[in-house]
């Protein structure tokens, strides 16, 4: 049988990946295709080609994309440019021309991802983005297929390496928050620009394909509450872990039969949980099925190779997929698309979780008084508290509360009138916790 023809968009770090490890597994993955999957038609603007294996085997190489996409004999178009324009187009016009894709851009999907695969559906034609979401990690196929027998109840996960690189280091090695942004972007772990990383935006984006997978609605980022991790301070990290928790950046979705929600910010969870002590750049999603329990899928979130083993999977799913009926391939978004559910994304307000407090207070008597009776007002119950002993001649000292489960709305009523007090001083630093059980 002839070697089904690709044609790839982008030759950067994971398209050059692609390249790389499609030429030097070619016969495994041949074998387990049911067939060769040949690289004909590459499209780059630029290129290290040093650093790629196998380039010399694709026969046209061109800086014009849409001559991919067009090209007659291409019968998978891979489009790992990234960002929204030309993406869309590209991808929008690969489907008009009856040609499967595969894409690494979380971005496209999570923002366009409704109106993409409904023109996908139309044509009979198969979008796949395993790696659009904890690159390597093959989280996507373990949600909508190895999962499928489960109600799932929540998912939860660290899916942001740079993030998760930043709090590593400000945990282990007592490092402040800026000094550690600027060496991650020297060792290539962040952008020149890092915002949508530190910001918590590359990780919402991943969330709310997630939680679409996870229970059957709609792509719906703008609904995705999104809080970044450039207020943590390192004496915030400190408290966690004398307090018996670790500050991880989540992004967390759950089903909580009111609605779903949908949120990523940072987030104390207990030491002891497996996910607590996932470091560095690494990724990891843990997720709750009705039937399953809890499993955990740990791997590298970014990179290379890692993404395009990702990549790769899904050009042998599209490829093994070729000839069967377009109505029994496997959903986009795990449901089939007239079963999808309106349910709505919960408000951040409407959201109900436990509270790290951290404030300046003015070392008097009756002070800590004043703030616990503002929390017992609004029903806030508190779970512990630190109080720290005030230093020589130091006007505020720092009290760290930890507060049980109350709704959010709650919360941000009793911190707006704490920060009125005139013994505080400044803005009250607020981290949510997450038990995980």
């Amino acid at each position: 049988m002839q070697p089904v023809k690709v044609g790839l968009m982008g030759l950067g770090t994971v398209g050059g990946g692609t390249v790389s490890v499609l030429s030097r597994n070619a016969e495994v993955i041949a074998r387990r295709a049911g067939r060769g999957i040949h690289i004909s038609h590459a499209a780059a603007k630029a290129y290290n080609a040093a650093a790629i294996t196998g380039l010399d085997q694709i026969e046209k190489i061109t800086d014009d994309a849409f001559a991919v996409v067009n090209d007659p004999e291409i019968e998978i178009v891979v489009e790992l440019i990234g960002g929204y324009h030309p993406a869309l187009e590209l991808v929008m016009q690969a489907i008009a021309n009856g040609k499967h894709v595969v894409t690494a851009n979380k971005a496209l999907i999570a923002l366009h991802g409704n109106e993409i695969f409904a023109a996908a559906q139309k044509q009979g034609i198969t979008v796949a983005f395993e790696a659009a979401v904890a690159g390597g990690i093959p989280i996507i196929k373990a949600l909508r297929e190895g999962l499928a027998a489960n109600r799932i109840e929540w998912a939860a996960g660290i899916i942001n390496g740079t993030s998760n690189y930043i709090l590593t280091e400000m945990r282990t090695k007592g490092r402040d928050f800026k000094p550690v942004l600027k060496e991650a972007q020297a060792l290539g772990y962040a952008e020149a620009d890092p915002a949508f990383d530190i910001e918590g935006i590359d990780a919402a984006h991943k969330l709310t394909i997630l939680g679409s997978i996870a229970f059957g609605i709609p792509l719906q980022f703008d609904k995705t509450y999104i809080e970044g991790i450039v207020r943590i301070d390192r004496q915030d990290v400190a408290y966690a872990e004398e307090l018996g928790y670790r500050i991880k950046h989540l992004g967390i979705t759950r089903n909580t039969g009111r609605g779903i929600e949908m949120r990523v910010h940072p987030t104390l969870i207990p030491k002891r949980r497996l996910i607590a002590n996932v470091d560095g750049v690494m990724n990891a999603v843990l997720v709750k099925g009705d039937a399953v329990g809890h499993t955990l899928y740990y791997g590298a979130g970014a990179g290379s190779f890692p993404t395009a083993s990702a990549v790769v999977a899904d050009l042998i799913d599209i490829t093994r997929a070729l000839t069967t009926d377009p109505e029994n391939r496997v959903p986009h978004l795990a449901f089939q698309p007239h079963a999808m559910a309106d349910t709505r994304v919960l408000p951040m307000e409407e959201v109900e979780t436990a509270y790290y407090l951290r404030m300046q207070a003015v070392d008097r008597p009756g002070v800590l008084a004043l703030v616990t009776k503002i929390l017992g007002d609004r029903g806030i119950s508190i779970e512990a508290i630190i109080q720290k002993e005030p230093g020589e001649e130091v006007k505020y000292v720092p009290i760290i509360i930890l507060t049980q489960r109350i709704q959010e709305r709650n919360m941000n009523e009793a911190i707006a009138l704490i920060e009125k007090l005139d013994v505080i001083k400044g803005h009250v630093t607020r981290i949510r916790v997450e038990t995980l059980e």
